[in-house]
């Protein structure tokens, strides 16, 4: 039978309940459990696709195609199996779903209401990993805080959910906030307190305190929390701030928070958790042996969220190069012709950022423009890639105000255009090239020789496309269509002859960089930038 752990924050957002939730399925993963991990966000929204990166951060698209929460790409990462449309559910999918059957008549005319009705969906949702059969623990993250309106749903769900699956077959993990005053000098338990008091009035009562402090938290505060919010000493579990997220799983396994809830949900202990190769890594990461400054030029940096498996995909290759990589955040509106070389200047590499709209477009080009025309590394994805395309058209192919339609729809030169299935499309929600396709490379390219493999598969979003009526003239003058879609011949990557490292790829690689396996383009193109480096 499968075991559910539920994760609920208290006191404030951004303590980490992702990670927390990561760190202890990667635990239950190293003793040999089969683990999942899903989460549910409160906002209204049908899935994260629609929102600007700057509400929310990044989207985090799955091998189905899913839309999902940047959440889902610290699951992935920290335990190297794929996550579905299951692992991310909203409250606009839940109310979605109730009022389309209340449409077809499924209530026989009853009142439809938040309980039972709302409760019953969720509920629904939470179970159906677990349904499966190919998972032994199911983990699932609740959005927001405790208190929050819009949340009170999914913690009545919670609290049926427990009482139904009975004891010992479900648990709540509750992370808080021990807040340190400087002036008093003193750890603060009373928020914590107040948070599990506001859960008990919703009829939960936490099994395991996780509790986020800068200052190491001593015996007589661990007492002090175990008798006011009513769980067992060994139950209140110390989170430090770490240098790395990718010590969380350490510094939980330090503080035994596998065994507690493996004691609590009446499973054996297995073995003790093989994390070898998580070491490994950890030390590559923390010992490089030189660095490189890579600029990431895009229009949401001022949120690194907005990129964040990009910058996490910098992390695992740069362990893999045992390197530190640098990421120099570069606003995409502020480059022009003028001041790109000073902007770009000491730079080892250059990549070029995905997103949508005109916005930061031709900043993005002349960025291209400089690195291409002096050898620098560069790496452009999704747009990024197209961004090259649109450059070397203009400043190679001499094509006059070449651009994509969705920046121009009256450019004379619409070296990318949208694919002929999506120009009827009204709704923006769930529309796009979404999710894992296959793409043939050509022998004898870069994008072959780095993947050591001819054929790939790798994750979409986006409508528009290399427009194939200019393939050959790219072809000719050295722009190189190196990985093609074998289902529908459009171009997913090109390359530059005769230039270090000069990839575009029109699907997004950094999904599917893990812990396990950083991605290779990102690996070489750090490679790459290394070796500029040491050429300087």
């Amino acid at each position: 039978m499968t075991k559910y752990i539920f994760v609920t924050g208290g006191v404030t957002s951004s303590l980490g309940k992702g990670i927390i939730s990561a760190s202890l399925a990667k635990l239950l993963q190293a003793r040999g459990y089969r683990v999942t991990i899903q989460k549910f966000d409160p906002y209204i929204n049908i899935d994260p696709g629609t929102l600007n990166p700057y509400e929310h951060g990044e989207c985090y698209v799955t091998e189905d195609g899913a839309e999902t929460d940047l959440d889902l790409g610290h699951y992935e990462r920290f335990l190297n199996t794929p996550t579905s449309k299951a692992n991310n559910i909203t409250t606009g999918r839940i109310y979605q779903n109730v009022i389309n059957r209340e449409r077809e008549g499924a209530f026989l005319g009853k009142t439809v209401q938040v309980v039972p009705h709302i409760t019953d969906e969720i509920k629904r949702n939470m179970r159906i990993l677990g349904e499966t059969g190919d998972y032994d623990i199911v983990i699932t993250e609740i959005g927001g805080t405790v208190g929050d309106i819009e949340s009170l749903p999914f913690v009545e769900a919670v609290r049926q959910f427990k009482w139904e699956a009975g004891s010992g077959n479900a648990l709540v993990i509750h992370l808080t906030l021990i807040p340190f005053l400087a002036a008093a000098g003193e750890l603060k338990t009373k928020p914590t307190q107040h948070s599990v008091k506001m859960l008990l009035e919703y009829g939960i009562q936490p099994d395991i305190l996780v509790c986020r402090t800068e200052h190491h938290i001593n015996m007589d505060i661990r007492k002090k929390i175990a008798l006011f919010c009513n769980v067992n000493i060994n139950a209140v579990i110390e989170s430090m701030d770490a240098s790395t997220i990718y010590d969380v799983p350490l510094l939980m396994l330090k503080e035994q928070l596998d065994k507690t809830v493996l004691t609590k949900l009446k499973l054996s202990h297995k073995n003790e958790p093989n994390l070898d190769n998580w070491k490994a890594f950890l030390g590559r990461l923390k010992n490089p042996t030189s660095e490189v400054n890579i600029g990431l030029v895009g229009k949401y940096v001022e949120l690194p969220d907005a990129y964040k498996s990009i910058i996490e995909a910098f992390v695992h290759a740069g362990a893999s190069n045992e390197c530190k990589v640098k990421v120099q955040y570069i606003p995409s509106e502020q480059l022009t012709v003028e001041n790109a070389v000073d902007k770009l200047k000491g730079l080892h590499g250059v990549l070029v950022a995905p997103g949508f709209g005109e916005r930061g477009f031709e900043g993005k080009i002349e960025a291209i423009r400089y690195v291409r025309q002096n050898n620098i590394p560069f790496f452009g994805i999704c747009l990024g890639m197209q961004c090259a395309v649109v450059e070397f058209g203009r400043n190679v192919l001499g094509l006059a105000n070449a651009s994509s339609t969705e920046m121009n729809p009256n450019t004379p030169f619409p070296v990318i255009a949208m694919m002929e299935d999506q120009k009827n499309i009204v709704n923006m929600g769930g529309t796009m090239r979404l999710g894992s396709y296959p793409c043939d490379l050509k022998k004898n390219s870069k994008a072959a020789a780095i993947y050591g493999k001819n054929h790939i598969t790798e994750r979409h979003r986006h409508r528009y496309e290399f427009n194939n009526e200019y393939l050959k003239q790219y072809e000719t003058a050295g722009l190189l269509p190196s990985g093609i879609n074998p289902e529908n011949g459009l171009v997913e990557v090109v390359e530059l002859k005769n230039h270090p490292f000069f990839v575009g790829a029109q699907f997004h690689p950094e999904l599917k960089s893990t812990v396990a396996n950083p991605h290779p383009l990102f690996i070489n193109f750090v490679a790459a930038s290394l070796a500029y480096a040491r050429k300087k």
